[in-house]
């Protein structure tokens, strides 16, 4: 790792700190498993909260990300690290007798935006990767040199609200047809080339016309949604009775899914007087306080936290 990535590892300012920590409420000799370590802001929190009998499970999809936790923590006892994502953290042996506490901090991070070669930045000219895991499945450039024009229109609205999407699917099937499109500044420039500005709100800066797209193809690539679906029903498998589910999500979808999943497992569906009466329902979790969001003193210090809300759950004794 170089100096400057180094700096930018110490630099990471993990979002929503003392909420967080509130939320997973940690116990001395708990276990507790931080899903997306990113550069461990969180999973330090943690740490300084657990004795001699407590544990915590790292997770990173990002070979960098796993480099940097075993580097600091190979020699912590308490600390074990998996390189993978935690869609699959419940076939993790280490987390087979329970958990009292899971953390998923959703969407790219800091680091990874930071560095131009990761391709995640249309403010950054580097390849058109956008893989966290930069050894598994297609890159974006990949997927763009082959999905079909109605493919690619329909990822940028799904996933990024794009309203221009057939515009930008056709300019860059278009421009593809020529040259293949390897580089973020490249996609960037024919996106901006195709899509008016919009006029920045007040108090509000102007949006890059490649905001949008570039999100959608990110989340596509990555299976964003899909990991975060499976991750929430294994940690709700995993978690023991009482043990805290704390969520960080960065745009809607995120949310949305978030919010929905704890309200399906804590609120009973509407019934249907038409139909025979099912099964009565059992909650088995309980929402912690409302959604909530950075204050002015972390926005004034970290703008990235502007778009995060935090959701925390808790796990409840089902009767056998």
């Amino acid at each position: 790792m170089t100096a400057e990535r180094a700096e930018t590892c110490s630099a990471h300012l993990p979002v929503m700190f003392s909420q967080v920590m509130e939320g997973l409420r940690v116990r001395e000799d708990g276990t507790y498993l931080d899903g997306t370590f990113g550069r461990g802001g969180h999973a330090r929190g943690v740490l300084e909260r657990l004795g001699a009998k407590g544990r915590l499970l790292l997770m990173d999809k990002d070979p960098e990300a796993i480099a940097v936790a075993q580097a600091e923590f190979a020699g912590d006892a308490r600390v074990s690290v998996r390189r993978g994502s935690f869609a699959g953290l419940a076939d993790w042996d280490a987390t087979a007798d329970g958990l009292d506490g899971v953390l998923f901090d959703l969407g790219v991070s800091s680091p990874q935006l930071d560095v131009a070669e990761r391709g995640f930045s249309f403010g950054k000219d580097g390849p058109l990767d956008m893989r966290m895991d930069p050894e598994s499945g297609e890159s974006a450039a990949q997927w763009l040199a082959h999905a079909s024009e109605q493919d690619i229109a329909e990822v940028l609205w799904k996933y990024g609200d794009e309203r221009m999407s057939r515009r930008i699917a056709r300019a860059i099937v278009a421009r593809r047809g020529q040259q293949p499109i390897v580089r973020t500044a490249e996609l960037a420039e024919l996106i901006a080339a195709v899509v008016p500005r919009a006029k920045p709100g007040r108090g509000h800066k102007e949006t890059h016309p490649a905001t949008r797209s570039f999100q959608a193809i990110r989340i596509h690539v990555n299976r964003e949604l899909e990991d975060a679906g499976a991750g929430l029903e294994a940690a709700h498998a995993r978690l023991r009775p009482g043990g805290r589910l704390a969520v960080i999500s960065f745009h809607s979808l995120e949310d949305r899914l978030t919010k929905q999943f704890i309200a399906r497992h804590a609120k009973a569906p509407a019934g249907n007087r038409r139909l025979p009466e099912a099964r009565p329902f059992v909650p088995s979790l309980r929402a912690v306080g409302d959604a909530q969001k950075a204050g002015a003193d972390e926005l004034a210090s970290n703008p990235r936290a502007r778009s995060a809300v935090l959701r925390v759950a808790e796990k409840l004794q089902v009767a056998a």
